[in-house]
């Protein structure tokens, strides 16, 4: 499989042969999603905490007698009905996290950079070098392959500038290759990526 190498400029100055086993894999979209929801259980803390009824301070001594009031019942000012009250079934800090074994999360990513190749949304850039780190010239490259509308991943083979460069510029989310995952890939409409880039991603997901 061979697709077209551009310059930062958008013009054509070449090809690149891409490896098969990576990058012409079939389209399993049951393996995709169970990467999606791992990775993004996996982003969530888990942190959030409220008290129940027996954690609140206070609320120990029933507010009045049981009957002969006019009012209703009470055993507890801590009771959820009231004001400073506590929660009923308060969430508290609980593992979100869960585990995909190390071939089928290798696996969803052949399966979902390929699908990016089948449908003409990979974009193969001999190489992206900046003067300096500046995020106009990052956009400015963007603005050659008329990308500007467009959710867009830029995957680099290990360039902190670029990465420094794009962080500010909305719908770009930019990655090294080591570092991509099937989440970034499958939440983005097009993929560019340096040679470099491919090599890396040759060379770590190859079978």
């Amino acid at each position: 499989m061979q697709v077209k190498v551009y310059n930062t400029k958008a013009a054509e100055v070449g090809t690149l042969e891409l490896n098969d086993n990576v990058f012409g894999c079939d389209y399993n979209e049951p393996l995709i999603h169970q990467a999606v929801v791992t990775y993004l259980a996996n982003q969530r803390q888990g942190t959030k905490s409220a008290l129940t009824r027996t954690e609140v301070r206070g609320g120990g001594i029933k507010p009045w007698r049981q009957k002969g009031t006019g009012r209703a019942r009470q055993g507890s000012i801590r009771a959820p009905q009231w004001i400073k009250g506590g929660v009923v079934f308060a969430p508290k800090p609980r593992d979100f996290s869960k585990k995909l074994n190390k071939k089928m999360r290798a696996q969803a990513f052949r399966s979902a950079i390929s699908y990016k190749v089948q449908n003409s949304e990979l974009v193969v850039v001999d190489e992206i070098k900046l003067a300096q780190p500046k995020t106009k010239l990052v956009a400015e490259i963007l603005k050659n392959f008329k990308f500007e509308h467009r959710t867009l991943l830029l995957v680099t083979g290990d360039s902190t500038d670029v990465v420094r460069a794009g962080a500010n510029i909305e719908k770009l989310t930019v990655t090294e290759a080591t570092l991509a995952n099937v989440y970034e890939l499958v939440s983005n409409t097009n993929v560019i990526a340096t040679k470099e880039a491919i090599k890396k991603i040759e060379e770590a997901y190859s079978l």
